[in-house]
């Protein structure tokens, strides 16, 4: 995506405009471009929306775990699942202010990761 105004509404749009509901969102950005990880509800024609726009995209499963909005939760989450050997390679998240946050996570083994925390994906 361009570092540019209008960007991230320009991307959005596209899965707006495709009735595609994004449920997390993170980006990076470093000099003139950024990454995007867009979580989105069900299972659309994610990657079909972004190259037919012109972008490049990776697909991957995440798990998406509601958990107690507490000090230490997101600890004990990753400690679960390092102690089972599962690596996790992306992680983001927000609690809006309840007793609930919910965490997205990617990890190298979504269905053992899935097991273990009993995690809607």
């Amino acid at each position: 995506m361009a570092n540019r105004p209008g960007s991230l509404a320009g991307l959005t749009t596209l899965f707006a405009h495709a009735d595609v509901n994004i449920v997390g969102i993170a980006s990076e950005v470093r000099d003139d471009s950024g990454l995007v990880r867009i979580a989105v509800e069900g299972e659309g024609d994610t990657s079909g929306i972004l190259s037919r726009a012109g972008f490049a995209s990776v697909e991957s499963r995440l798990l998406s775990v509601e958990a107690e909005d507490t000090p230490g939760k997101l600890a004990e989450i990753s400690k679960r699942l390092a102690d089972s050997g599962i690596n996790i390679t992306t992680v983001y998240g927000t609690a809006l202010g309840t007793q609930v946050s919910r965490i997205l996570i990617a990890v190298e083994n979504t269905d053992d990761a899935f097991k273990i925390l009993g995690a809607g994906e």
